[in-house]
């Protein structure tokens, strides 16, 4: 076989990695992120374990790469600019109950680079392109939606994975009431300096 026939056939090691994403992404679908293992992801892609551990690494890394992620951001452009802030909160409170692959993500990109590069990379994207509709220049943009993910990161990791007792015990409305109006700064307030 020719060099260029060669570049033209898909590799092995490509459909074995398509195999196990797919393997992966129904698995975690059917039986989520903690009750998943290695072992029964690699039956249902019919490979040894190993192959799975060497080209993710570990379960967060196979996670990280399987799992799609979507924030499902409101269009901000309907909301009135004063209550940007509250629903962003209640948004992503929304969010966070009721998708358990967020938490297990946020829980993964705690310990596992590739979680977190996927963690950055979908704040990121997402929210700097809901923050962007307000058009401010990019450099602003980017930091507004840095910091909006800062404050709602660790409003997630308080309350979903280290369950601090008073973020576990506080109702939603009342932490819309607390971090709604730091929101609300970062989006809208004039920057310092």
């Amino acid at each position: 076989m020719t060099p260029s026939a060669q570049s033209t056939q898909p590799r092995r090691s490509d459909a074995t990695r398509a195999a196990i994403l797919r393997a992966a992404r129904e698995r975690f679908a059917a039986d989520g992120y903690e009750r998943a293992t290695i072992r029964a992801i690699a039956g249902d892609a019919q490979i040894d374990p190993s192959m799975v551990m060497r080209y993710y690494g570990s379960k967060e890394g196979l996670f990280a790469a399987a799992a799609e992620f979507d924030l499902r951001l409101p269009d901000l452009t309907s909301v009135p600019p004063a209550h940007l802030g509250e629903v962003l909160v209640r948004h992503f409170l929304a969010r966070w109950e009721g998708d358990e692959t967020l938490v297990a993500l946020l829980r993964a990109a705690s310990t596992n680079p590739g979680a977190a590069e996927r963690m950055r990379v979908i704040f990121a994207d997402q929210l700097t392109a809901a923050v962007a509709t307000f058009g401010s220049e990019p450099t602003l943009t980017a930091r507004r939606a840095g910091l909006v993910a800062s404050q709602i990161l660790g409003l997630a990791f308080t309350r979903y994975i280290v369950r601090l007792p008073p973020m576990v015990d506080t109702p939603p409305d009342e932490l819309v009431s607390w971090i709604a109006p730091t929101l609300q700064r970062y989006l809208t307030g004039t920057p310092p300096g």
